[in-house]
């Protein structure tokens, strides 16, 4: 079994949308093959839970704009340091980077055929680990330790 049309397209606009908001290392998986629930896992981060907040708010806002999905289910709001939103189709995962780091949910899913995502998305790709190295540099720098 694969993930159906209309999860690869909530899954192209989720990332599309993720992506525009900044967010860090945005990846897709089909896990249609090894979960009955959902077809699909998006994946996406960000170093501060205000951006953690807005790209879970583009990310719905574009859903239910442009193909009229609503999340059944949204968890992790209050803290926002991991969202949930699922769209039982697809579950969008949006963590801080701290939380990404160390919950690896790619590890989880590495053996799941990656889908394919708009140009922009992909290009989020490593930019968790830039922010992290510029942050450690600007951090050595204002105690005086350069690199």
């Amino acid at each position: 079994m694969t993930a159906t049309d209309r999860s690869l397209e909530l899954v192209r606009t989720a990332a599309q949308a993720a992506a525009d908001k900044l967010a860090h290392d945005v990846i897709a998986y089909d896990v249609s093959d090894v979960l009955s629930i959902t077809d699909a896992f998006l994946l996406a981060s960000a170093p501060n839970d205000r951006q953690v907040k807005s790209i879970v708010d583009e990310i719905e806002e574009r859903l239910s704009k442009e193909l009229g999905a609503k999340p059944v289910r949204r968890e992790g709001d209050r803290e926002a340091r991991w969202v949930l939103l699922d769209y039982v189709d697809i579950v969008v995962h949006v963590q801080h980077s701290e939380e990404r780091v160390f919950y690896a949910l790619e590890r989880l899913w590495k053996d799941c055929p990656e889908l394919e995502l708009p140009a922009d998305a992909k290009a989020t790709r490593g930019k968790g680990k830039e922010h992290a190295e510029l942050r450690a540099e600007e951090d050595d720098t204002e105690f005086g330790e350069p690199r």
